[in-house]
């Protein structure tokens, strides 16, 4: 499938590990940040499980957007299933993305 991504296909495992590492910082629920010197809003939720974590992210004034979910696997590994976009662009977002560290106000 297109833009899919797993531990074993596409992107060297060790990519995947520093994708999923800066992933699991993110805190659940939405944060505003910063993204390429662009002012983002993001909203990160997780299953009970922790089996699928799900990220909206929008630029704040702009149109860029990105989603994803990742999925983790029964066995070793995950899949990444973007939502309309590149795996390339979902990992770069998430390993440049900046929380502003203040609490953000509650978003509807």
């Amino acid at each position: 499938m297109p833009g899919t991504m797993t531990a074993g296909r596409k992107t060297p495992p060790p990519l995947l590990a520093t994708f999923e590492d800066a992933l699991s910082r993110l805190a659940d629920g939405y944060v505003d940040g910063n993204f390429g010197g662009r002012p983002w809003g993001v909203t990160v939720k997780r299953s009970q499980d922790g089996k699928r974590t799900w990220l909206y992210g929008v630029e704040l004034g702009g149109t860029d957007i990105v989603s994803f979910n990742l999925y983790r696997l029964a066995g070793p590994g995950s899949i990444l299933k973007p939502c309309e976009m590149s795996s390339a662009k979902v990992i770069d977002f998430v390993l440049g993305f900046e929380p502003k560290t203040e609490k953000a106000a509650s978003r509807p």
